[in-house]
């Protein structure tokens, strides 16, 4: 089934735009100025949202203004409105199983602990696709919540945003139905692990903006 709708999970606010929670909204926000155009609140569906074209297709992403926990709010009242079933919706998020770098497309399946992922099976079921990007897990006795809710340190925030570039390449194949074919295109990529890297960005075009 083809892909109309593309959630970007994260927090909203000032405090949260670099931490690792929100890099559904990294991926969102890229797609988004990588086509030139401009998210407008939308208060019936509790977050912002924006529509483009992806050759033939129309797509919507929205960033829910909820909270992380209550995400699903937001997607449930979107998805109702535009009479999608949950196999037409791709949820971006970060993904503490994943090393950083790494991005995954799937296809179902459970929430991982993850609070977003919750809140949208509790509202409308398991079968929406998901893009997880990873952040790695914190070091031995780190707390995960102080890790994710914390800024990615510069090595880090440079291989996931080669993620999201990666991810963007393949979005024409996903909103076409295509999904075997992306996912091939992006579990076959190989990432420099942080350890080997120089520090410099391969994509300049992509950083990150802190005032958003």
């Amino acid at each position: 089934m083809q892909i109309q709708l593309v959630v970007g999970l994260g927090n909203p606010g000032a405090d949260y735009v670099l931490t690792r929670h929100n890099v559904g909204f990294w991926f969102v926000d890229a797609l988004a100025r990588a086509h030139g155009i401009s998210y407008r609140h939308e208060r019936k569906f509790s977050g912002d949202v924006c529509r483009l074209t992806l050759g033939e297709s129309e797509l919507r992403l929205l960033k829910p203004d909820t909270f992380m926990n209550r995400s699903g709010q937001s997607v449930q009242a979107m998805a109702a409105y535009l009479k999608l079933p949950p196999e037409a919706i791709l949820v971006a998020h970060d993904d503490l199983d994943l090393p950083a770098g790494v991005v995954r497309l799937k296809q179902g399946g459970g929430h991982g602990g993850h609070n977003g992922l919750k809140d949208i099976i509790e509202r409308l079921g398991e079968n929406f696709s998901r893009l997880r990007f990873g952040i790695s897990r914190p070091q031995q006795g780190e707390e995960v919540i102080d890790y994710v809710l914390r800024r990615a340190g510069e090595d880090d925030q440079s291989l996931i945003m080669e993620a999201v570039t990666a991810a963007i390449a393949v979005m024409p194949r996903v909103v076409n139905g295509e999904m075997e074919k992306a996912m091939h295109e992006l579990h076959s990529r190989g990432v420099v692990p942080r350890n080997q890297r120089d520090g410099s960005s391969t994509d300049a075009g992509n950083k990150l903006d802190s005032k958003k």
